[in-house]
């Protein structure tokens, strides 16, 4: 029932571009792949804005571990410092991005590789959630064995149902520079509804790895985003173990923010503190959020202490609930109470279940009696 419900998400969440934008195709001359643009008639012409001997971008096919087939497009900045992988939406293919591509990578300094999903664009298959994480973790294999890309020079970017994959990558990944969310989701479900609950059935559970990513997190999100609340966003600011500051683009939509000029303003400022962003910075700020997760788990263990109550069974001399770990309720002395540890006069436990009978060794207490 599960994976039936799943699948009705999917059908949800994914909305391929009828027919795709571009096609993969051999140059005669030397046998690389490029991309050119679909037309409805027979001629094929290059992608806008590529030109013929550009050897800045590399179009490539990676196979996947389910068996997949899918197109990236890798574009070089040769003053790049650090590598942009970047996740769709879930309306558009590489042959749309690939003007935003250019843009970021020039704006930015830095290498950008885009993928499109399975089952999106010229990449094989069927889109599914499960195809989508194995997507981007063959994206980033390649990234590492063909261009040496560490994860400490690599920035996830997901941009709406990217998001789902992003995380999934970026709660693997340790020591990953960063994390951009743009018009990120809670789960695939809570887009749809306003729900509480978790479900087996829901797609792209950010809600739960936002909090395993363990990198800088910046979010952007438009506030009038009628298709993803902004509510999303905020959240998973929250939720972040180390949040940069946001982006709330006042008036923004969903498929707009590029087109506000704080949107690039402030990625740009994102980008330049990740690469001034030191070894030894890193180590700082992850021992600051040790510390500050340990004095929140110890000031909720306080905040708890008091709710917690002895389950054994009470004294007929005092029957108020002891607490378990408040010292002054956990003396080592027993005075007419049962389920103290320790006994002044006979150093034993306080108590002797003896026949069914509690019998008790305090002063003032004689003989038998009835637990």
């Amino acid at each position: 029932m599960g994976c039936m419900l799943s699948q009705v998400a999917a059908k949800f969440a994914f909305f391929p571009p009828s027919p795709p934008t571009y096609k993969i195709q051999k140059r005669e001359r030397d046998g690389k792949l490029s991309a050119v643009a679909a037309s409805a008639t027979t001629n094929t012409t290059s992608l806008p804005a590529v030109p013929p001997d550009n050897k800045s971008l590399d179009v490539l096919v990676i196979d996947t571990k389910r068996g997949n087939k899918i197109v990236a497009f890798y574009l070089r900045n040769p003053y790049a410092r650090l590598t942009l992988l970047y996740s769709h939406g879930n309306a558009a293919d590489l042959g749309q991005l690939y003007d935003l591509f250019l843009q970021l990578s020039l704006s930015l300094r830095v290498n950008l590789i885009g993928y499109d999903y399975s089952g999106y664009g010229a990449s094989t298959g069927k889109p599914s959630e499960k195809n989508t994480y194995a997507d981007i973790e063959a994206v980033y294999e390649c990234l590492e064995t063909e261009y040496g890309v560490s994860q400490e020079d690599l920035i996830l970017y997901g941009q709406s149902v990217g998001s789902g994959p992003t995380l999934h990558l970026a709660a693997k990944l340790p020591r990953l520079r960063g994390v951009v969310l743009h018009s990120a989701i809670l789960s695939g479900l809570r887009v749809l509804c306003h729900v509480k609950f978790k479900f087996c059935f829901d797609i792209y559970k950010n809600i739960n790895k936002i909090k395993k990513v363990k990198c800088p997190v910046l979010v952007i999100h438009g506030t009038d985003d009628d298709i993803v609340n902004w509510l999303h966003g905020n959240a998973l600011w929250k939720m972040a173990r180390d949040p940069y500051e946001p982006l709330w683009i006042k008036g923004g939509g969903h498929c707009n923010l590029e087109l506000y000029p704080d949107y690039i303003r402030h990625l740009c400022r994102f980008i330049l503190e990740m690469e001034n962003m030191t070894t030894e910075i890193r180590l700082k700020k992850i021992r600051q959020n040790m510390r500050l997760q340990k004095k929140r788990s110890c000031a909720m263990c306080a905040s708890m202490c008091c709710s917690i109550k002895l389950c054994r069974p009470k004294c007929p001399e005092c029957s108020r609930p002891k607490c378990l770990k408040c010292p002054p309720c956990w003396k080592p002395k027993c005075v007419k109470c049962c389920w103290r540890p320790k006994c002044p006069k006979c150093a034993g436990s306080s108590c002797c279940f003896r026949n069914v009978n509690w019998r008790c060794c305090g002063s003032g207490l004689n003989g038998e009696q009835d637990g």
